[in-house]
């Protein structure tokens, strides 16, 4: 049975002075809550390193990597500086990244495959767009999505990973799956992941708050989350992390 984790992805907000008191307050945040981890803005990660040093169930992401591991690459990040400064994990194929640049299954699967070269637990996003859930197609989406990382690295690889499920329609829009249709698409991820994927963290992202976080944990394959907006907040975020624990 996958460990409950809570994740949060901080994307362009803040100044490192701003990063920094955010950290500081979840290390000194009390209570009986799951590992945790957050990806703050590149330029921001070192002074969050700083603060969280100590706090042992918080790690450290960054929300983006190249699948190049050192070269004449402009403005990219690889895998090994992010190592250096202090990450853990990374966030690969997210949905904004996947629509607003225009990133491939194909290039996912290739930065996934190198964040696992570089040591980093890469967190891989799938979901599908509100069109194709009209249409029906949700799941071959996903699949389609999983397949590409899969046909990379090897199915034991993705199981030694950690899979987010977020809906294109719910990320940032305030809207989010009920809970039967997130429980539904991550059963279906658990069954491609095959027995390997037990274990499996499987996170549901897309517009998480206090208010819609118990029931969507309650459902039994949501190992936790991946939050967005309301990760901005230390009281806001470790609500929803108690939320977790309460229901797992």
């Amino acid at each position: 049975m996958a460990k409950p984790l809570l994740a949060g992805n901080w994307k362009m907000h803040g100044t490192a002075k701003t990063a920094a008191k955010l950290a500081a307050d979840l290390a000194n945040s009390s209570g009986d809550y799951p590992e945790l981890i957050v990806f703050p803005p590149y330029v921001c990660i070192p002074a969050v390193v700083t603060e969280l040093l100590a706090a042992k169930n918080i790690a450290i992401g960054a929300q983006n990597i190249s699948h190049h591991s050192e070269g004449a690459y402009t403005g990219e990040i690889s895998g090994k500086m992010l190592t250096d400064i202090g990450c853990s994990h990374v966030l690969v194929g997210h949905s904004e990244r996947r629509t607003n640049c225009s990133e491939s299954n194909e290039l996912v699967a290739e930065k996934f495959a190198a964040a696992k070269r570089s040591g980093l637990v890469p967190i891989l996003c799938v979901g599908e767009t509100f069109e194709q859930r009209q249409q029906g197609q949700e799941l071959q989406v996903i699949k389609s999505q999983l397949d590409a990382v899969v046909d990379l690295v090897g199915l034991e690889t993705v199981c030694d990973a950690i899979v987010a499920y977020e809906p294109v329609w719910a990320v940032g829009t305030g809207e989010t799956a009920t809970p039967e249709q997130a429980q539904q698409v991550h059963s279906f991820i658990r069954a491609e992941l095959g027995s390997g994927g037990t274990d499996t963290q499987i996170l549901y992202g897309g517009s998480i708050n206090a208010d819609n976080a118990a029931a969507l944990f309650a459902q039994p394959d949501l190992d936790g989350g991946l939050v967005g907006g309301a990760s901005l907040e230390a009281e806001h975020f470790i609500n929803i992390a108690q939320q977790i624990v309460e229901q797992k």
